[in-house]
């Protein structure tokens, strides 16, 4: 393997690991979102 594919098959597996990351982060924040919603606040007045 040469250079170059050695360095595009780390650019591609390095983009696509990142960007498997953000998607499945943003499952989990979606998860929580769901599980624990956020509470109005009372005003006082």
């Amino acid at each position: 393997m040469d250079n170059f594919t050695f360095g595009m098959t780390m650019l591609i597996c390095g983009m696509g690991g990142t960007l498997l990351t953000l998607w499945v982060m943003s499952l989990i924040m979606g998860l929580l979102g769901k599980l624990f919603p956020e509470k109005p606040e009372k005003k006082e007045a």
